[in-house]
């Protein structure tokens, strides 16, 4: 299965905290980086006025797995808990790293605190932009139109290339 991850950092070194989530991500046994998007210098979305002025650092990693979306949840908690994130009440507090599942197939999950797609996949230039560079034909379920169409007509924050790889 084909499984697509969005990935964030706005906290220390973040494009090496990219590098070791993704290391981590493809040391699942039975994954492969199927495609990975460059590295994007995002403005924050939704975080409090005291958090405005650190930026994230985003990404996008599909990998083909034989494993479940379900099993994928527990392995990404895991990961962010080893590389330092702290889950509290404040959804958007900075974090030296975030995942999410953006895509399995075109499977359509909610149940357990997982629902794929990402319920607000299409909403965010610094998922959309990532995700339209490595899968720019993809039709998520329920979207109706290409990635690459519904990043023509998305408005919203900066989202800025970089060249630094990871």
């Amino acid at each position: 299965m084909e499984l697509g991850f969005s990935l964030g950092s706005n906290l220390g070194d973040r494009i090496q905290h990219l590098r070791d989530a993704k290391r981590r991500l493809l040391a699942v046994p039975a994954t492969r980086c199927a495609a990975q998007s460059r590295l994007y210098e995002t403005e924050p979305v939704g975080v409090q006025p005291a958090y405005a002025d650190l930026k994230f650092i985003n990404a996008v990693l599909v990998v083909e797995t034989a494993h479940t979306a379900e099993y994928w949840l527990a392995q990404l908690h895991a990961i962010e808990q080893a590389m330092g994130r702290q889950r509290g009440a404040d959804r958007n507090a900075p974090r030296a790293i975030d995942i999410d599942i953006l895509f399995a197939g075109a499977d359509c999950i909610d149940s357990g605190g997982l629902v794929v797609p990402h319920p607000r996949w299409a909403q965010r230039r610094f998922v959309v932009a990532p995700l339209a560079e490595v899968r720019p034909a993809l039709v998520l379920p329920g979207a109706g139109r290409t990635v690459a169409a519904i990043l023509a007509d998305l408005q919203g924050e900066a989202v800025t290339p970089l060249d630094e790889e990871w």
